[in-house]
């Protein structure tokens, strides 16, 4: 029973793992669905950026731009 315990904990972490690999959004992204734009056109609340993305499909990075060096 403590190794079906153990495999289910490692499963779930790994399917964390895999299904953030491929994202960079953060904790500030805030897409929202903008209709006035098109059919799955997005906006950011946060920072404002905007991207059309593939029907049914929401955005998976964040164009927020990098602080600038001072």
């Amino acid at each position: 029973m403590p190794l079906l315990l153990l495999l289910l904990l490692a499963a779930v972490l790994l399917y964390m793992w895999l299904s953030r690999r491929n994202s960079t959004l953060t904790r500030d992204c805030r897409w929202r669905l903008d209709r006035r734009g098109g059919e799955a056109h997005y906006r950011c609340a946060a920072c404002g950026a905007e991207m059309d993305c593939a029907p049914g499909k929401g955005p998976r990075d964040c164009l927020r731009k990098p602080p600038s060096p001072e």
